[in-house]
């Protein structure tokens, strides 16, 4: 069976996240986002130390999809720049896999 894998990125505002999100399990590019609002960013950006308050959203999909999913988080992201990381799973509860998988499989290729 495919393994799930977890996309990690981060929004400037719970709105911008939650339309994100919500698109990207509508179309079945992922099982489930989970939206973690309230973080605070330091980083650098342009020589300077920067200081932010942004939304972390976590994409839970299958390793078949990263690139798609990467491609439509950079295609809607307000971001010019944003933090974009694909984490592989090591150990993942076999239904639990299996529900990601299967949620991300489109009606057109369900038997």
């Amino acid at each position: 069976m495919e393994r799930a894998i977890i996309v990690y990125t981060t929004y400037p505002s719970l709105v911008e996240a939650e339309t994100a999100g919500r698109g990207l399990v509508e179309s079945r590019l992922c099982a489930c986002v989970n939206i973690l609002p309230g973080m605070i960013s330091h980083y650098w950006w342009q020589g300077a130390i920067e200081r932010g308050e942004e939304v972390v959203m976590l994409i839970k999909t299958r390793a078949s999809l990263a690139a798609r999913v990467r491609e439509e988080v950079m295609r809607t992201h307000s971001y010019a720049t944003p933090a974009l990381m694909v984490i592989a799973t090591r150990d993942v509860e076999p239904a639990y896999n299996a529900w990601i998988v299967a949620e991300t499989t489109p009606a057109t290729e369900i038997g």
